[in-house]
């Protein structure tokens, strides 16, 4: 089978551009970054020494300070974490996410533990950069405006 000049160097520019679009993707295949972990990372025994019936104090010294607790008395110590990939072609992507949930009887022992991941909740984000406030937000030039016929002689 024959093929004019101009078919054959578009298949070899095409085959030079698969080439260099393949390179170029392996190449920042391997510049990924390794895991990002935030938070509480579980030892792989840390849970069978911590059976129920265990005392608060116990739990703390197994598994150490909580993330957070529960506002209701602190009958629940919760322990986070959060596996972050980043990759130079699809950007920062949260791979796992536990929260191992510690909850306590009236008398402060352990009456449930459980282990939540990805699949049992959505996923939140453990540093917020804004603090969010109730009602709407009003420019300088609207407070300004607002306030005109509000002056109090006081």
């Amino acid at each position: 089978m024959t093929f004019s000049r101009g078919a054959r160097s578009v298949s070899k520019r095409g085959a030079k551009l698969l080439a260099t679009a393949a390179v170029t993707v392996s190449l920042l295949a391997a510049c990924g970054a390794p895991p990002i972990n935030h938070g509480y990372v579980l030892a792989e025994n840390a849970l069978d020494q911590v059976p129920v019936g265990s005392s608060r104090e116990q739990v703390m010294l197994v598994l150490g300070t909580p993330s957070t607790t529960s506002s209701v008395a602190g009958s629940t110590f919760y322990y986070i974490s959060q596996t972050i990939d980043e990759s130079p072609l699809w950007g920062r992507e949260i791979t796992d996410q536990r929260v191992l949930a510690v909850y306590f009887d009236d008398e402060g022992k352990v009456r449930q533990i459980a282990n939540y991941g990805l699949k049992d909740g959505k996923v939140f984000d453990f540093i917020e950069r804004k603090t969010r406030t109730s009602g709407a937000e009003v420019s300088l030039i609207g407070q300004m405006l607002g306030s005109v016929g509000r002056v109090s002689p006081f």
